[in-house]
């Protein structure tokens, strides 16, 4: 019995002693990042980079050319805001006025009007039409079919390959004063109604344009950021007992956020740029104190009225605004946590 109970004794003996000198040998040894004979980590020269990355260069190569040609070059033309500038003379001969353009705008009431309107129709359109696409991209995920869900999606986002000139044609048939809705309004008896003359509603209806456009297209980007979900993970939570909410709020959400962080930074980037196809359409139904947005603006300034210098200055200080929020939304972004349009250095 006692030979028995002292066998372990013996056979435990000598792990112990390797486990403490395994335990003392790791204390000994400094970590890799503390080594003095550490290899630093060298910069690859841009040369081999280039040489290693020359496909995708080439292939990128056209897309970039395009992009400078028609995007950056033509940005030299902005000098026109610091300039009494005549298309007759040209940039060349015509002289400089230095900020001039820049208090005009400033102290120009129409345009002070123009940037209320845009930022409340921003601000109405990120509450009630960026989490459409969100919402319904959800629903499709977790309530029907795979085949019934490929059928109602090639519906919804069918609106987005047509133009806005169809668009608003399609809801002056249907809520003009002419319209189906106005005219079985009479022939029932009631007076007729005319929205798509109404300034009260014009918010409400370019808004209800949008979403019938564009957010089945928006469906498209967070389907396909649901689709990188591992099934294992609803898996799992359906065995430790989570419902179908608390698999949505603690899976499919935060498989969303990139992606919802992401298009919020690039839609506050685009606010001042609120539709000026869908606007300038129906400005004069509505009249100019509620369709007056920062493009249709600097669109009348400079090419109806020929005020090509004012209204450089006003789309200069558009673009500079726009890339101070995307700037600053893309901060934020960062501070929780999430990469944004590029990531820090």
């Amino acid at each position: 019995m006692s030979v028995a109970s002292s066998t372990p004794s013996t056979e435990e003996a000598p792990g112990a002693a390797d486990t403490g000198d395994t335990a003392a040998g790791m204390a000994s040894t400094p970590p890799p990042e503390h080594r003095a004979d550490r290899v630093p980590h060298r910069k690859i020269p841009w040369t081999t980079r280039m040489r290693r990355d020359r496909s995708l260069l080439i292939m990128v190569a056209p897309a970039v050319l395009l992009l400078a040609v028609f995007a950056y070059v033509p940005m030299a033309g902005n000098v026109v805001a610091w300039q009494e500038y005549s298309p007759y003379v040209g940039i060349r001969n015509s002289p400089f006025i230095g900020w001039a353009n820049f208090e005009r705008v400033f102290t120009n009431p129409l345009f002070l009007d123009a940037v209320l309107n845009t930022l409340v129709i921003t601000a109405f359109q990120l509450v009630f039409f960026f989490p459409v696409p969100i919402v319904l991209a959800l629903l499709l995920n977790s309530v029907l079919t795979p085949g019934l869900r490929t059928t109602i999606q090639s519906i919804v986002y069918l609106p987005h390959f047509f133009s806005w000139v169809i668009v608003v044609t399609i809801f002056q048939q249907i809520f003009g004063g002419a319209g189906v809705l106005a005219s079985r309004m009479r022939d029932a008896g009631y007076s007729g109604f005319d929205l798509m003359t109404n300034p009260d509603t014009f918010l409400l209806l370019i808004t209800a344009q949008s979403v019938w456009k564009d957010a089945g297209w928006g469906i498209i980007i967070f389907l396909a950021a649901l689709a990188t979900v591992d099934p294992q993970l609803y898996e799992a939570s359906v065995v430790d007992g989570a419902g179908r909410w608390r698999r949505m709020w603690h899976v499919t959400l935060p498989a969303m956020r990139p992606v919802i962080i992401l298009l919020l930074i690039l839609r506050l980037g685009d606010s001042l740029t609120v539709g000026f196809e869908q606007l300038i359409l129906q400005r004069g139904a509505v009249g100019v104190d509620v369709a007056e947005v920062l493009d249709t603006f600097v669109y009348y300034q400079g090419v109806v009225n020929g005020d090509w210098a004012f209204a450089a200055a006003a789309g200069l200080v558009k673009g500079l605004v726009s890339l101070a929020l995307v700037l600053g939304a893309n901060k934020l972004a960062h501070l929780v946590g999430e990469a944004g349009v590029y990531q820090r250095a």
